[in-house]
């Protein structure tokens, strides 16, 4: 194996890894959303995230925290002391866009757990359109926006 060749495998096998990593993140994000451990934003976003999603939008991540805080209480309408959703992501698209940065696409499936066994457990269909950052060695979301092209306000 020639050096260029095998600076372009090494170069290829990170782009791998980072795709990986950012996919794991996007992940974690519906992981942490959906158990409420909102200090788990923290490993989530960059200082200066920027969240738009359908209950408003959040600059930083301290309104981070506590704006879906606020949409954990104000959707345990059971005051089981859990989030009644599930969200489910997949068909995610990762661009690497330099040494530390990537945009990314993935669908939302957003799953009512609150609802009455016979109701249909769908409550939307999401976009989540994203920018990524890798700080101190970690891939971070810096931006967020979510758009809702079929949904349900009637959770």
């Amino acid at each position: 194996m020639t050096l260029m060749t095998e600076i372009i495998s090494n170069a290829r096998l990170q782009q791998l890894l980072d795709v990986e990593e950012i996919r794991a993140l996007r992940i974690k994000y519906s992981h942490v959303l959906d158990s409420g451990k909102v200090e788990g934003f923290h490993d989530v976003f960059s200082e200066d995230a920027v969240l738009a999603v359908t209950v408003g939008k959040m600059e930083g991540i301290d309104a981070i925290k506590t704006g879906l805080a606020g949409a954990y209480e104000t959707y345990d309408w059971k005051k089981k002391k859990h989030y009644p959703f599930m969200h489910a992501v997949t068909n995610h698209s990762i661009t690497i866009t330099g040494p530390d940065t990537a945009e990314g696409l993935c669908y939302l499936l957003d799953f009512v757990t609150g609802r009455e066994a016979n109701r249909h457990p769908v409550l939307l269909l999401g976009l989540y359109a994203d920018t990524y950052k890798r700080i101190d060695g970690k891939w971070k979301i810096t931006h967020t926006n979510l758009d809702v092209p079929w949904g349900s306000e009637d959770a």
